[in-house]
C-alpha cells in the first residue's frame, strides 16, 4: 500500500476516533468530561478558566412558576441570541415533533384559542415562544421548522431525567435517567437560523407544559448577556489560514478593532491538530501522517483541498498559521488591536490565498512588504519558537494546543467574547453588538453608543456617525431652509403688524385735524349765505 494511502486511511482513522460524538453531526452529544453523576463541582456552563454565559429564562406568568435568578438551561449552539437584549412573550406548546415541516399545524396545541368563521382554533399569535418535546430528529431541525412558522424563539422540553436531578424529577415509565445532559449542537446545517431555543430540563418543563395544557397563560422570558468585569472588553478569533467562512470577517473587521482601540483586546487563535495525540508521530520519532504535519508528526492540520498529492497541504497551513502568530507576538499582543497582522491576513488573502502561491515565499514576502512587516523579524520569530523541523517542540504551537484544549473549540470559525462563545454566523454586526455588550455598565466606548443600534454599523464605524453624509447634509440644509422661512414669516408679520399701526395714527390724526377744521368751515359758509342774502335783497328792493 503507498505511503500516501496508508497516511489517509490513518487520519480518517485518527479523526474518527477523535470525533466520535461530534456536537456537529451526533444531536444527543454529551461531554465525556465533568460527570454530573460524580463531580459535584460540574457546572456546565462554566468553562475551564471560569468565564460564565450569562443567559437566563425566566417565567413572569403566572407568579407561581418565577422562580428567584430564573431556571436552569442550555443554550443552543446555534442561532443568533440578542446578546445584551431579551425576548419576552407567551408561550404555546405543541405536541408535534416539529421535524416534518410539511405536517406542522399552527392552530393545535396549547392552551387553546378562540374558533375562526369556519370554526378552527386561530394559529399561534405571532411573536411567540414555541415550546416542543425533544426527540424525533435533530435540535437544529425543530428550531428551524418553529422559525418556518413564526416563532420568536424556541424552547425545548427535554424528556429524559437527568440522574444528577432524580430527587426532583421523575421519569416516564420505561426511561432511565441519563447521565449526562444533551448539548444543543449544531448538526452542520444550522446557519441559517436566527432564532434563539432553549433546552429546559425535564422537571421544569413539565411544569410549564402542565400549565399550558390546562389553558392558562405562560409568559417566558430568554435573556441573554455577556460577563463584564471591566471597561475592556477581549475577544478572541479561532480559525485557520484556509477557513472560508471567515474570511469576509478578516477583511472587514480592521475598523471596528481600530476604533474600539485600547478598550477591547483581540487574539487571534490558529486552530492545529496534537499530532502525537492524534497518533502521527511513530516510535521511533518518525511522521506517520504523510505531508498533513510538521516537526515529524507533532503538529497537524487538514488538508483543505483533500489531496494529498498537490495543491495545498496541511503542512503549509500548519506553517502559514505559526508565521501568524509570529505577526501577532510581534505587531498585536501590545496593544491588543494589531493593525499589521488584520492588514498582513489582507494581504495574503488578496495576492496569495491560491493554489499555486499560498507556500509561494516571494508572495508571502510582498504581502508582509505592503503589510509593513519587517519579514526577517517574523522569520526569526519562527525559527526562535522550535521551527518546524525535526521531532521537537514548537513552543508557540503548543501555546495554540494549549488553548484549544482549554476552550473546548469543536467548529469553526469559532467568536469568544469574554471567553463566552458567540453563537451564530460570524458576521460583522453580531460581533461588535457582542463586544459592546460586554463592557461593564456604563462604561462602553463612544463608537458602541453611536453605532451598535445604527443600521449600517460597518459604514456608521467609517464615518463616525450613523446615516450617511448625504441625509447629514440634507438635513443640515432642510434645517437651514425651515429656519429662514421661520425668519421670513416673523419678519412679515411684524411688519404688517407695524404697516396696520402706523395705519392707524395717521387715520387717527387726520380725522382730528378734519374735526378741528370742520367748525370753521362750517361758520364761514353760513358767513357768506348771509352776506349774499344781503346783496340780493338791495339788488332786488
Amino acid at each position: 500500500m503507498p505511503s500516501y494511502t496508508l497516511a489517509i486511511l490513518l487520519w480518517s482513522l485518527v479523526a474518527a476516533a477523535s470525533f466520535a460524538q461530534d456536537p456537529a453531526t451526533d444531536p444527543d452529544y454529551r461531554p465525556d468530561a465533568q460527570d454530573p453523576a460524580t463531580d459535584p463541582d460540574y457546572r456546565p456552563d462554566v468553562d475551564p478558566e471560569g468565564a460564565v454565559t450569562t443567559s437566563k429564562l425566566q417565567v413572569h406568568v403566572p407568579k407561581t412558576l418565577t422562580k428567584a435568578g430564573g431556571y436552569e438551561h442550555r443554550e443552543a449552539l446555534f442561532g443568533i441570541p440578542p446578546y445584551g437584549a431579551s425576548l419576552t412573550q407567551n408561550v404555546y406548546y405543541s405536541e408535534q415533533d416539529l421535524c416534518d415541516a410539511n405536517t406542522i399545524d399552527t392552530r393545535s396545541g396549547y392552551p387553546i384559542r378562540a374558533k375562526d368563521d369556519n370554526g378552527q382554533m386561530l394559529p399561534w399569535p405571532s411573536p411567540y415562544i414555541l415550546m416542543v418535546d425533544r426527540g424525533g430528529c435533530t435540535f437544529v431541525q425543530k428550531v428551524r421548522n418553529a422559525q418556518r412558522v413564526g416563532a420568536a424563539g424556541v424552547i425545548i422540553a427535554d424528556n429524559t431525567c437527568l440522574c444528577s436531578f432524580s430527587e426532583v424529577c421523575h421519569a416516564d415509565p420505561g426511561q432511565d435517567c441519563e447521565i449526562r445532559e444533551p448539548i444543543m449542537a449544531d448538526d452542520g446545517s444550522g446557519a441559517d437560523i436566527s432564532i434563539p431555543s432553549f433546552l429546559m430540563f425535564k422537571q421544569d418543563a413539565d411544569l410549564v407544559k402542565a400549565e399550558l395544557m390546562a389553558n392558562h397563560v405562560v409568559r417566558m422570558e430568554m435573556q441573554w448577556s455577556l460577563p463584564a468585569p471591566d471597561d475592556r472588553v477581549e475577544y478572541e478569533l479561532w480559525t485557520t489560514p484556509t477557513d472560508t467562512i471567515s474570511k469576509d470577517f478578516q477583511r472587514d473587521f480592521k475598523e471596528a478593532a481600530v476604533a474600539l482601540g485600547n478598550r477591547a483586546y483581540f487574539t487571534p487563535q490558529m486552530y492545529i491538530y496534537d499530532g502525537l495525540r492524534s497518533g502521527c508521530v511513530s516510535l521511533e520519532g518518525e511522521n506517520e501522517c504523510y505531508n498533513l504535519c510538521t516537526n515529524n508528526g507533532r503538529y497537524c492540520a487538514t488538508d483543505p483541498d483533500n489531496d494529498l498529492d498537490r495543491g495545498i497541504s496541511g503542512a503549509d497551513v500548519v506553517k502559514e498559521s505559526l508565521r501568524r502568530m509570529c505577526i501577532w507576538q510581534n505587531y498585536g499582543v501590545a496593544d491588543g488591536v494589531g493593525v499589521e497582522w488584520w492588514d498582513y491576513v489582507n494581504e495574503f488573502m488578496y495576492r496569495c490565498d491560491t493554489e499555486e502561491f499560498f507556500s509561494n515565499n516571494q508572495c508571502i514576502k510582498d504581502a508582509m512588504i505592503h503589510a509593513k512587516i519587517d519579514d526577517a523579524k517574523i522569520d526569526q520569530c519562527m525559527s526562535d519558537s522550535g521551527g518546524l523541523e525535526e521531532n521537537k517542540e514548537n513552543a508557540l504551537l503548543e501555546v495554540q494546543l494549549t488553548a484549544k484544549d482549554k476552550s473546548g473549540v469543536v467548529i469553526l470559525p469559532a467568536m469568544y467574547v469574554n471567553r463566552v462563545s458567540i453563537r451564530g454566523s460570524l458576521e460583522f454586526p453580531t460581533v461588535f453588538k457582542a463586544i459592546c455588550s460586554g463592557y461593564f455598565t456604563g462604561t462602553s466606548p463612544e463608537v458602541c453608543a453611536t453605532c451598535s443600534t445604527c443600521p449600517d454599523i460597518k459604514e456608521c464605524i467609517s464615518n463616525g456617525y450613523c446615516g450617511s453624509k448625504k441625509l447629514q447634509e440634507s438635513v443640515s440644509t432642510m434645517n437651514m431652509i425651515y429656519a429662514m422661512a421661520g425668519l421670513s414669516a416673523v419678519f412679515c408679520l411684524f411688519s404688517f403688524i407695524q404697516h396696520r399701526r402706523y395705519e392707524r395714527q395717521m387715520q387717527a390724526q387726520v380725522k382730528g385735524i378734519i374735526a378741528e377744521y370742520m367748525p370753521l368751515d362750517h361758520n364761514q359758509m353760513q358767513m357768506q349765505n348771509t352776506a349774499v342774502s344781503d346783496e340780493d335783497d338791495v339788488e332786488f328792493t
